[in-house]
């Protein structure tokens, strides 16, 4: 088992900043891809960012140019700063990783004042 804890998320007005932190520890020997994942009230979970284990990465498109995810191997650690943020990215967000099978954290909640 794996176990994915995330940090960092809160209250920030519109054009604002946070850095979200996740994680991982339990049974690793070759954590793979990771992720970060949001979920707006009332919508469906999306599919934020992700990096590979050499630190490539892609993006959903509306967050381009402004959310960067980064990781570190050593401390199976995966960041995500998010800078300029809006009122619709309000939502619980959520780490994702990929260890034999994919895991998911509790989620940190992210709103974002207008």
């Amino acid at each position: 088992q794996v176990q994915l804890l995330e940090s960092g998320g809160g209250l920030v007005q519109t054009g604002g900043s946070l850095r979200l932190s996740c994680a991982a520890s339990g049974s690793i020997r070759n954590l793979g891809n990771m992720a970060w994942y949001r979920q707006a009230p009332g919508k469906q979970r999306e599919f934020v960012a992700t990096i590979t284990v050499t630190g490539f990465s892609t993006y959903l498109e509306s967050v381009k140019g402004r959310f960067s995810i980064r990781r570190d191997n050593a401390k199976n650690t995966v960041d995500l700063q998010m800078d300029n943020l809006k009122p619709e990215e309000t939502g619980v967000y959520y780490c994702s990783a990929d260890e034999r099978q994919w895991y998911w954290g509790q989620g940190t909640q992210v709103t974002v004042s207008s």
